[in-house]
């Protein structure tokens, strides 16, 4: 599936010198963006529904030396 972009001259110079930079097709620089960015929105939405989910349980958090005295390290 192809699809097109409207980038204006300063937008095209930026897109051009990264897909450069980092030896790769300016489509394949696009490509990588928008799934990165995909994956940090997705990655941050399922923190934040954990997070709710844990302070719902009611659960409190416990200092580390807690941990590591009864893992006896």
């Amino acid at each position: 599936m192809g699809f097109s972009i409207r980038l204006n001259e300063e937008e095209r110079m930026l897109a051009d010198s990264y897909a450069k930079l980092h030896a790769m097709s300016l489509g394949e620089a696009f490509k990588r963006a928008l799934f990165e960015k995909i994956e940090d929105e997705y990655d941050i939405r399922v923190a934040e529904e954990a997070h709710a989910d844990y302070v719902k349980s009611g659960k409190k958090s416990e200092p580390i030396e807690n941990l590591w005295q009864e893992l006896d390290l």
